[in-house]
């Protein structure tokens, strides 16, 4: 067989791979050498079919399909990549390459066509004013895979539908692809559109934006320039790999050395609008229901976490059911009584087991 001859019957092999991620409502693929195909749904991982274990002839050739000549070059000198792949304008997908023993692996992640709304996330709808804001800091936090990234796009989406704007997303790589509405939409790869989060973000302040998108925020250069252009009229939304509201807010301020800890506290305290942290759950009906943790920063959460107090939040969100806060166990607890999930999955997932035994 040719080389061009076994590059397509690669690619049919992986559209075929596709097709069945779709077909099955999967979450993610995964390709290594060595192994067979798996795909993740509702949260688990199964193999694909009777699918013949992955050859490195196979995983070159995937290589081949996801990777520009630049990315191809990076991947092979530094063993890891971050990419998109598009599938006949159907799908997206997020990519990751690495190494393994030698091998080649590629985990790629489903980003729909569509942006779903809050309500068709069974997001709580108090969500929306976020989105209403003229300026202000809202982090969508969690563990890694818990749609954060979807939960983001759906509230950018909302304000692209509803006012003008001149929304710009850095990411990398782009996940989510948007089509203007009443928005203007910019969206930024790094490494393809701009060199880093950091020099992107510094730039916006001359770009006449009113709504900025970090996909993520990796330094304190970047944390240190999204709080900044908050508190400077624009709004500002990003995500974190972390807990809950207050293990954010203490990340934060963490990563920055001693001397500039209380200077980004006040600066925080006074641009900060909100943290949801979420986490998706088996749903007892098949697929995956989300659980959620909000808080709502008003003058009470600017105090705390001005004062060092950050360890006090927890107890405010809880006794703030009033004010539209709802802790994680709360919310669980709220899951359980509905009949979407089942009392151990709740426990599984739960920060404080025993506020959810008083909450069922």
């Amino acid at each position: 067989m040719t080389e061009t001859a076994g590059k397509n019957e690669n690619k049919k092999h992986l559209d075929e791979l596709i097709r069945i991620v779709i077909s099955e409502g999967a979450s993610d693929l995964h390709l290594a050498e060595g192994r067979t195909p798996m795909i993740r749904i509702s949260g688990f991982l199964s193999p694909v079919g009777k699918m013949a274990k992955l050859s490195a002839e196979d995983m070159n050739s995937f290589a081949e399909i996801f990777l520009t000549e630049e990315k191809k070059k990076e991947f092979f000198s530094e063993h890891e990549i971050d990419f998109a792949y598009n599938y006949k304008d159907e799908v997206r997908f997020r990519g990751n390459g690495f190494f393994q023993q030698g091998g080649k692996n590629f985990a790629l992640r489903l980003i729909p066509k569509k942006i779903r709304t809050i309500e068709e996330l069974n997001l709580p709808s108090i969500l929306e004013i976020f989105t209403q804001k003229q300026q202000g800091f809202f982090l969508v936090v969690g563990p890694i895979g818990h749609g954060k990234t979807t939960t983001l796009a759906s509230l950018i989406e909302l304000i692209n539908s509803s006012r003008p704007e001149h929304i710009i997303t850095i990411e990398d790589p782009i996940e989510y692809v948007y089509e203007p509405k009443q928005s203007v939409i910019d969206q930024r790869e790094v490494k393809i559109d701009t060199v880093d989060f950091n020099i992107a973000l510094s730039s916006v302040f001359r770009q006449d934006a009113d709504v900025v998108m970090i996909g993520e925020m990796r330094d304190i250069e970047t944390i240190s320039a999204a709080v900044t252009a908050a508190e400077t009229g624009h709004l500002v939304f990003s995500t974190l790999h972390t807990n809950n509201a207050a293990q954010t807010i203490d990340r934060i301020i963490d990563s920055f050395p001693s001397g500039q800890q209380d200077q980004i506290r006040i600066q925080l305290a006074g641009s900060l609008s909100g943290i949801f942290s979420q986490r998706l759950v088996p749903r007892i009906s098949g697929g995956l229901i989300p659980a959620y943790e909000l808080l709502i920063s008003n003058n009470a959460v600017a105090n705390l976490v001005r004062e060092k107090r950050s360890h006090e939040i927890d107890t405010v969100i809880e006794t703030s059911l009033d004010k539209g806060m709802i802790s994680l166990d709360r919310s669980l607890a709220d899951l359980v009584r509905r009949g979407e999930i089942t009392s151990e999955n709740a426990y599984l997932y739960s920060l404080n087991p025993k506020l959810l035994d008083r909450l069922l």
